[in-house]
């Protein structure tokens, strides 16, 4: 870790990352969080902004397209050894709640990689948007 001190909602965000983990309600990794993504549970996305070309490029696209909120974390180090690793580009969170306590604490989470502002928190603009209730809205009740 570098010997520059973190501030109060860094340290937030890693503690909260390092929960999620801990409680299988985040994933580590790329590939991970593509999986994710492809099965529609990854809630948000936190990214070392010092991550690979090559590694962001491969998740940067997916999460853009389905409209995942995006925050920018720390660096990769300092994100790995919060979630178990040495290093690693992007954590994904899979628990709607968590997901929702990280972008409150954080203020509003910075849109998707490579979106546009729609005013809205990490949401795609354009025809890729999805305007209206989701499934999870009409959950039959007995």
């Amino acid at each position: 870790m570098s010997d520059t001190p973190l501030d109060a909602r860094t340290t937030r965000l890693l503690r909260l990352l390092g929960l999620g983990v801990r409680s299988r309600g985040a994933v580590v990794g790329v590939e991970r969080v593509r999986e994710a993504v492809g099965r529609g549970t990854l809630q948000l996305a936190v990214v070392a902004p010092d991550a690979s070309p090559h590694s962001l490029h491969k998740v940067r696209p997916l999460l853009t397209a389905r409209g995942v909120p995006v925050v920018e974390g720390p660096s990769a180090a300092i994100l790995g050894q919060a979630v178990g690793r040495e290093t690693t580009a992007v954590v994904g969170v899979t628990d709607a709640n968590l997901a929702r306590g990280i972008q409150q604490d954080q203020g509003t989470a910075r849109g998707a990689l490579g979106s546009s502002d729609t005013g809205r928190t990490g949401t795609v603009s354009g025809r890729d948007a999805h305007v209206g209730p989701s499934r999870r809205d009409f959950r039959r009740v007995d």
